[in-house]
């Protein structure tokens, strides 16, 4: 369901890293939701009902469920640059891309281990 490959790519790359230390790796099948969040909210929420549908457990598996864990604790980080900071014309926004990505991966990761204490 990934045309280009890039995501897929990623994703082996976070869950061949993760399994040198012999962590779980089933939260890798998730993270294109978390990947896409901060772009587009739409983006993050085809790609989780496409996991929801992908998946052998289906909407109730632990995969599709840190997808929906997923879509709540990030944010459409550029799009609010682009329409909040444009609306009032903010042109110089020094520091608020890097602490909206630092928000959005520490609210995945929390994410992740909030999802292993009710799902997993």
């Amino acid at each position: 369901f990934r045309t280009s490959g890039a995501l897929d790519y990623m994703v082996g790359g976070i869950a061949w890293f993760f399994s040198l230390f012999n962590v779980n790796t089933d939260f890798t099948e998730a993270l294109p939701v978390a990947f896409l969040k901060p772009l587009s909210g739409q983006a993050a929420r085809a790609m989780m009902i496409e996991i929801s549908k992908s998946t052998s457990g289906g909407p109730d598996s632990f995969v599709a469920n840190l997808a929906a864990v997923f879509r709540g604790c990030a944010e459409t980080t550029f799009y609010i640059l682009a329409v909040y900071f444009g609306s009032v014309n903010i042109r110089r926004t020094r520091y608020a891309l890097t602490g909206g990505l630092v928000a959005d991966v520490a609210g995945v990761i929390a994410g992740i281990f909030i999802a292993y204490m009710f799902f997993h």
